[in-house]
């Protein structure tokens, strides 16, 4: 029993659909999962819908509009002759998110956010299962939000692995008997039946949790790169693809930032020793990356992780008394009920310092909170750069003409915060 993971590039649009088709011609698809992320830029587009619908915005309908049409066009592009069941179950999506938007905002953002961004993968599940099905790969579409549950922490549902485990294997096996799956990444749902999402860009964690909960043999994630590689190709040249890597390292370079893959989907396969692949999904052929159980390895080059649009705060007390134990005690508190992660701090006598992703409400948040209590200094529009394996002639590479705000080191990892 295998898991294939797609995400937002492989099925941006109707071309990208039939490459999957032709891709899974190519491969055993007995027993096999198929995750799948929203098309393109739905999710992005979705979010757009809920900031208009907050704020109440006359651009409501058209946001909405266009992206009923992006996906009906692809609908179109794909089909022979018109599919009218197909295109009454992307309408019926449609007058779901209708009901959202009639009521008035709820005031939880992150709950309205959660019902509204999670249809993005709903859209594209049933116009890839149904090309699936057409093309003669036969599936059946499976809604992920009936079997991850999780609690009701929006934006960040926790899974309920007991229960999720519970479920997923009740039904799972009997219809992988007969079919392929096709499911959703990055949702799930709590007991209430509302919709909750794993955090942003968490359809890797979803294959994680259905390969976790079926001790499955593999779990493979298809991606616009031919593997990991050791620096994003959109930011550097030159950049070198590993054959291998271990749970260890995937997770360190996950932790500090690396997009490739989600920082929580290490985890449950490693618990179960189960490998993961990346794949290129334009190369059939191509090797990838095998990530599992493997000794310590030695890197000739470092590995460079960029994480844009950072804030880089500085919180002091008012009477010149140190930052103890108890006033960072207090400080993580409100960082932890807000919601933000923090990537890299450092503490002084007077003063903490730490550098997180920028997220207007929660910044906003989190300053009127410590405001308080505290003084507080900030800087947006920041890099954080890390490296794993450094040398000193890709530190230099890396700051030549920026302003190191912070540098901090360690055996293995450099991490610097550049303007």
């Amino acid at each position: 029993m295998q898991v294939f993971k797609f995400g937002g590039a492989s099925v941006k649009d109707a071309e990208a659909v039939k490459n999957i088709s032709v891709l899974l011609s190519k491969q055993s698809t007995k027993e096999t999962v198929m995750v799948v992320s929203a098309m393109a830029k739905t999710t992005n587009a979705l979010e757009e819908v809920c900031k208009s619908f907050r704020n109440a915005n006359a651009d409501l309908s058209s946001k909405v509009l266009a992206i009923k049409q992006m996906h009906l066009q692809i609908i179109q592009d794909l089909f022979a002759e018109s599919n009218t069941h197909l295109i009454n179950e992307i309408e019926n999506v449609f007058v779901e998110l209708d009901w959202i938007l009639e009521e008035p905002p709820h005031e939880n953002t992150a709950f309205i956010y959660d019902q509204i961004v999670s249809l993005g993968e709903i859209l594209s599940t049933k116009i890839i299962a149904a090309y699936l099905n057409y093309t003669g790969l036969p599936c059946i579409w499976v809604d992920a939000r009936s079997y991850i549950q999780t609690d009701n922490n929006y934006q960040e549902g926790k899974v309920n692995w007991e229960e999720t485990s519970a479920l997923i294997q009740q039904d799972f096996p009997k219809l992988l008997s007969e079919k392929m799956i096709v499911t959703q990444g990055f949702i799930g749902g709590t007991s209430e039946n509302f919709s909750t999402t794993l955090g942003r860009e968490g359809s890797d964690y979803s294959a994680a949790i259905f390969a976790a909960c079926l001790n499955a043999t593999s779990v493979t994630i298809w991606k616009d790169v031919d593997g990991v590689l050791n620096a994003d190709p959109k930011l550097f040249s030159n950049t070198e693809k590993f054959e291998r890597l271990p749970y260890s390292e995937a997770l360190e370079m996950t932790y500090y930032g690396a997009t490739v893959i989600h920082p929580k989907t290490i985890k449950p396969l490693q618990n179960k020793l189960i490998p993961l692949f990346v794949k290129p999904f334009l190369d059939h052929a191509g090797t990838g990356t095998h990530i599992g159980q493997f000794e310590k390895m030695t890197y000739s080059i470092p590995t460079i992780i960029v994480k844009k649009e950072q804030v880089l705060m500085s919180i002091s007390s008012r009477d010149f008394s140190f930052i103890s134990e108890q006033n960072l005690s207090t400080i993580l508190g409100h960082f932890a009920k807000a919601n933000i992660k923090i990537n890299t701090m450092q503490n002084s006598a007077m003063t903490w310092t730490c550098c997180f992703d920028y997220h207007e409400e929660k910044l906003n948040q989190i300053i009127g909170v410590l405001k308080q209590d505290f003084k507080v200094y900030y800087n947006e529009s920041l890099s954080l750069v890390t490296l794993r394996h450094y040398n000193q002639a890709s530190i230099d590479e890396i700051t030549k003409n920026k302003e190191i705000l912070i540098e901090q080191r360690s055996r293995n990892t450099v991490q610097l915060v550049l303007r």
